[in-house]
């Protein structure tokens, strides 16, 4: 019982959190978009929606979700507690380690850049998944088989100017974001190493490039094409 109070008190320990729970975000991240990617079919939403229902219906999948909205109140708590004590401590490190001279801006700008993310999420749940869940939800049928048409919804936002232009902006910050903490994450948990750091800062880099990107362009494609 030690080693959790541990974990949860000392400043290496939530780093370690820190880091576990970003990795884990990030491959939620990688899943969520080949989810999404499927908004860009020329089939009037079918596929989406046959996903969006697996997804919302599949057992295993809601116990998944459920532990991914506690691991993201979970990132977000201890990077508060993290960003109260560097302040205290004045001097030190503000958020893990800087992993090179690229990266400094984004390093250090890293509550700024979560609090834009945290932000969106709030207004993204309302939009979607409430909806989703507790709104009246038109239906439509495919093969006999009844499905909620959130096709639809999605296509209702994207087709709003502010919205788009603040899912962008806010894929942007993603990207700076994963742009250091991607990194940051393998060398807090010390899995870096003079062999594969390059390895890991490129796949980083492009991860942080690409996915927000692609995230992105689902809105603008939909919005002007």
């Amino acid at each position: 019982m030690n080693w959790l109070i541990t974990l949860f008190t000392s400043t290496l320990g939530r780093k370690l959190l820190m880091a576990l729970t970003g990795l884990f975000l990030i491959l939620f991240l990688a899943v969520h978009l080949i989810g999404n990617l499927q908004l860009l079919k020329d089939d009037g939403g079918r596929a989406f929606n046959v996903y969006a229902e697996f997804m919302s219906t599949n057992p295993l999948i809601q116990i998944v979700s459920k532990g991914n909205f506690f691991f993201i109140l979970l990132h977000i708590f201890i990077s508060i507690v993290l960003t109260i004590k560097n302040r205290q401590a004045r001097g030190t490190d503000r958020y893990a380690v800087t992993s090179g001279k690229s990266s400094i801006w984004s390093s250090r700008n890293m509550g700024i850049l979560g609090t834009i993310v945290l932000v969106f999420l709030v207004v993204h749940l309302k939009h979607f998944w409430a909806e989703m869940h507790f709104g009246d939800m038109p239906k439509v049928t495919y093969d006999g088989t009844e499905y909620r048409d959130i096709y639809s919804l999605v296509a209702q936002w994207f087709a709003v100017p502010w919205y788009v232009a603040l899912y962008v902006f806010c894929m942007a910050a993603v990207g700076f974001h994963l742009w250091h903490g991607f990194a940051s994450s393998f060398q807090t948990l010390g899995l870096n190493h003079p062999k594969y750091n390059g390895i890991i800062n490129f796949l980083g880099k492009t991860f942080s490039v690409v996915v927000p990107a692609l995230f992105a362009w689902i809105p603008i494609n939909m919005f002007f094409f």
